[in-house]
Formats: structure tokens, C-alpha cells, sequence
């Protein structure tokens, strides 16, 4: 009998004895009538409760059946794993599918038509993984920008150069454990199937894209780099055709998952009358703290446990009649912050860590959302660019013109007061000192300066005195979003399926790999 156990508390430095005799107690038997268990999730908790930090764990324990009558206290239940998209059915297409976009969600999507026979082409503007990573490299060190292939455009998408977070909310649970599991089977680590706050980080993620890239391959797709979507063709509200790279590929079937940065491709979509509508986005700054400060403040005395790891925080405040929400975006403990453009003299920033996460800094994005009507997204579906634009240019001017970030210590930037220079040792060198209250909107410098030293509060240890504030982070999710019906197709344009986050249903690499994939079963079922 297999009975699962939920919310198994153990210390961490627990065996596979310390889990079988803590199932046996829960359940009520003897230690000998468990004879297996499999860890189905396992989360830390830092509430440090009897002053130490502890695990959490999700059991599945064989129970010897004479042991049937086993006692169950409410949080003991039986369950099986979630069910995972089986192998598709193999179906014949007139003419070749076009994927568009080499992100997570184009990437899945192109595994799964690939499984189903489907050889499916796809094309990417950007460099494969391993030309791009020392483009964007070069990019980091002085400056020089590829606009075709950097570190919002190209293999991996944005998501490539991050902290490879695999953490979501998402409840299609057997997508999401199919998503996991796969990425295991092209080399991450096997910790990502049971770990609460999953990561591979952005070195062993570009292996497991590249390896990815290869299967698709093996499985009769095409993967085109350095090939630009330049167009769609309609007749009579179908697709019939898209342009990449100056050649016209005939198609009634294209998922497009270009991310939420191909600011081109929104522009072409809404000339050719596909439904647009703006959304809500977000702006706000990236704060960086020495990790051993975060690591003091979450974990108490075992900070540095070997099985702990650099700590992570997640912060948020409520809106108040004198300011707006804000909230902690993608942390990366023992990370660096790191410049990113798509076009010439616009400037963002994100953050990036290595699977190690040994970096000697930890950074968050602290956001503010910004509403449609903050930005005339009710009248024009593409304003929400433009502000995002307007902000990334006069990042680029306050950072001297030549992508370097700029930046502020934290006490000057809560004071008011341009800082005369940056501490000599931060994760992003390439920075300069800057008045961060010209970059951003007046709304957003508000809402930080009254959220941040309250969100701060929760992270005792943290000092602010040590903390570097750069600007901007603009591109956390898109201002856009590309409409679609039930059936994944936009309304008026048969055959094109908007997916993933640039279609503006997603947002991170887990929701936007599941949106992929299931953007590519829509696909398949319209042809059965």
C-alpha cells in the first residue's frame, strides 16, 4: 500500500533512516512495515522554529499490507503522480509548421510537434546558445551590441541569462511535470523534480537548450538561426504563408514565441490587423546585498549549511492610499546584475546567476505595477512599448551612453541625494554613479521610496547601507498581449497560435515552456 505523507518536518542534516521512522510515527506502525519511500517534494523552512531550520518534505511510503489499517491523522492521503502528456498521435501536415521564437515556449513547442511527425521548422533571429553566449559576453565587457542576438533576443530567450528559476504557480500539473522531467532527461539536475524553489542556473541551462535543440533535430524539425520574422500572410482570415530571413515558407500553422522583447514583431502583427490589447507591466530597479547578509537574515545560525545553499527572499507590499504595490521579481542569490539592450541606445537591467550560485552578491528586482491607463493603453495596444522605450533611453544617457548601468547606493537613492561613487566591490562593475530619479516615473520613485525600507524590514540583518540600486528593470513581463480564443488561435487569423510570455500569457520559463507545449497540442488537435 503507498500512502503519502505531507508536511514531514525533518532537520537538515536528516537520513533515509530519519525519514522512515518519522513516516512510521505519522502513520502509526512499526518501522519495519515501511519498506520504501520516494521524496515527492521538498521545501526549506526557514521559520527557524526551535531556533533551527528545517525541511519540509512530501513522502510516498510503501506500507507493508499487513499494516493496512494504518492510522491516518487528515494529512495522511493516497494520490498518484499527476498525469503527463502522453506521446502524441502522429498526424500529416499539407505543409510544415512554423514555430517562431527559440525561448522556452518555442523550444517546447517544437519538441512536441516534433514528436508528432510534425518536422516542424524553427526559425530564431538570435545566435545558437553557444555563439550567443560569447556575443553577449563581449556585450558585458564594452559594450558592443548585437540587435539581432544579445541577451533578450536568441537561443534560450531572455530566460537564458537568469538565475534559470523553475519555480510557478501554474496547476496544469502533468505539463508542468512533463516540462520538468524533460529538462532532467537533456541534462539538469534531478533535484528540479522534487525541490520547491527549483533552478539549473544560466550555465547548465544553456546546455540543456542546446541538447534540447539537438532532439528536436534527431526528430525531423529544422532550426533556422539568424532568421528573422518579417511578416504573415493571410487569406480569407487563414494563414497561408509566413517571411523569415527574406524567404517565404508556405504554412496554415504557425506558433508564435517570439518572448515579450520583439518589440518588430508587435508592430507587424497589429499592420496586418491581428488582435492586440495592452496589459499591465511592471517597472522598478534591481537592489543588490552581500549574500552573507541575506543568508544571516533567512537562515540564523546555519547559514552556509551545505544543503541550504545561498538564501533567496521573496517581499511584497500591499497597495496603500499613498502608494501602489510593489514586490520582489526573480531574486538571485549569489548572482550578478547584469546590462541587457535589444536596440541601439535603450538600456535595461535583470539579474543572472550561475548553478553554484557562489557569487558574493544576491539581487532582486523590486517592482511597481503600471496599469493601461497609466500609459494610454486603452486607446493604443502598443503604448506600453513606447513607455517602456522612453525609460530605457534615458537609462542609457544616465549610464553615459555605452550600456553602462546606472546605478546609486541604496541610502542615497531612500535620501534623495545622487551618489558620488558606487562601493568598489559590486557584482556589476560596469556601472556608474547616477540620479535614478530622472530614469523612472514619478509614480514608481514614489512607491519605492515608501515600500522598499518597509519591505527591508522583514529581512533582519540586511543592511541598507550596503546595498546598490541599479535602472532599470523594464522588461519583467510584456506590456502587450497578442489575443487568442479557447482553441490557442488568434480570433481572424486561423492557423496562428500566440504563445508563451511575449504573447502575454505567461511569465517565467516553467508557465512559459507549459504554454508551448500546450499551444502545440492545440495545434494537433485542430488537425485531427
Amino acid at each position: 500500500m503507498k500512502i503519502r505523507i505531507t508536511q514531514l518536518g525533518v532537520p537538515l542534516d536528516y537520513t533515509d533512516e530519519t525519514i522512515l521512522e518519522g513516516s512510521a510515527n505519522r502513520i502509526g506502525v512499526e518501522l519495519e512495515a515501511v519498506t520504501a519511500f520516494t521524496i515527492v517534494r521538498r521545501a526549506i523552512d526557514a521559520r527557524r522554529l526551535k531556533g533551527r531550520v528545517r525541511f519540509i518534505l512530501m513522502v510516498d511510503v510503501e506500507v507493508a499490507d499487513d499494516a493496512a489499517e494504518a492510522r491516518c491523522d487528515g494529512e495522511v492521503v493516497t494520490d498518484d503522480a499527476p498525469e503527463t502528456p502522453g506521446q502524441p498521435e502522429r498526424i500529416e501536415f499539407a505543409h510544415r509548421p512554423v514555430v517562431v521564437g527559440a525561448g522556452p515556449a518555442g523550444l517546447l513547442a517544437a519538441w512536441r510537434l516534433a514528436n508528432a511527425g510534425a518536422k516542424p521548422i524553427l526559425i530564431e533571429r538570435g545566435q545558437p546558445v553557444e555563439t550567443r553566449r560569447a556575443s553577449v559576453g563581449q556585450f558585458w565587457a564594452d559594450g558592443v551590441l548585437d540587435p539581432e542576438s544579445n541577451a533578450l533576443y536568441g537561443e534560450g530567450g531572455a530566460g537564458l541569462f537568469s538565475d534559470g528559476k523553475l519555480t510557478t504557480r501554474s496547476k496544469q500539473r502533468g505539463y508542468l511535470r512533463a516540462v520538468l522531467e524533460l529538462l532532467v532527461e537533456c541534462g539538469g539536475p534531478e533535484e528540479i523534480l522534487i525541490d520547491a524553489e527549483p533552478h539549473v542556473g544560466s550555465d547548465k541551462l544553456a546546455q540543456i537548450v542546446q541538447t534540447l535543440r539537438e532532439r528536436i533535430i534527431e526528430l525531423g524539425g529544422e532550426v533556422r538561426f539568424s532568421t528573422r520574422l518579417e511578416s504573415l500572410e493571410f487569406d480569407s482570415g487563414k494563414l497561408t504563408g509566413v517571411v523569415a530571413g527574406g524567404e517565404r515558407i508556405a504554412t496554415g500553422h504557425c506558433i508564435l514565441a517570439t518572448g515579450h522583447s520583439a518589440r518588430d514583431v508587435y508592430h507587424m502583427l497589429h499592420a496586418s490587423g491581428v488582435s492586440l490589447a495592452a496589459k499591465a507591466f511592471a517597472v522598478g530597479v534591481r537592489i543588490e546585498f552581500p549574500q552573507a547578509q541575506i543568508d544571516r537574515s533567512q537562515f540564523g545560525p546555519d547559514a552556509g549549511h551545505e544543503r541550504l545553499g545561498p538564501a533567496s527572499f521573496r517581499l511584497t507590499r500591499r497597495e496603500e492610499d499613498d502608494a501602489r504595490a510593489c514586490y520582489t521579481f526573480c531574486m538571485c542569490p549569489g548572482g550578478r546584475v547584469i546590462a541587457c539592450s535589444s536596440t541601439a541606445g535603450e538600456l535595461t537591467t535583470n539579474g543572472m546567476s550561475l548553478s553554484n550560485r557562489d557569487g558574493t552578491y544576491g539581487n532582486a528586482g523590486f517592482l511597481v505595477p503600471i496599469r493601461p491607463e497609466d500609459f494610454g493603453g486603452d486607446t493604443d495596444p502598443l503604448a506600453g512599448i513606447a513607455l517602456q522605450q522612453a525609460i530605457e533611453a534615458k537609462a542609457f544617457e544616465a549610464g553615459g551612453s555605452n550600456y553602462s548601468v546606472p546605478a546609486s547606493r541604496l541610502r542615497d537613492f531612500l535620501a534623495g541625494t545622487p551618489s558620488r561613487g558606487l562601493p568598489a566591490d559590486r557584482s556589476c562593475q560596469r556601472s556608474v554613479p547616477a540620479d535614478l530619479y530622472e530614469i523612472l516615473p514619478d509614480v514608481v520613485i514614489d512607491t519605492l521610496l515608501h515600500a522598499i525600507p518597509r519591505m527591508l524590514s522583514q529581512l533582519s540583518g540586511v543592511r541598507r547601507g550596503e546595498g546598490v540600486v541599479y535602472a532599470a528593470e523594464t522588461r519583467s513581463s510584456s506590456p502587450v498581449r497578442i489575443l487568442r480564443d479557447d482553441d490557442f488561435q488568434s480570433p481572424g487569423a486561423a492557423g496562428l497560435y500566440p504563445a508563451g510570455e511575449g504573447a502575454g500569457y505567461a511569465g517565467g520559463i516553467v508557465t512559459s515552456a507549459i504554454d508551448g507545449l500546450r499551444a502545440a497540442d492545440a495545434l494537433l488537435a485542430s488537425m485531427k
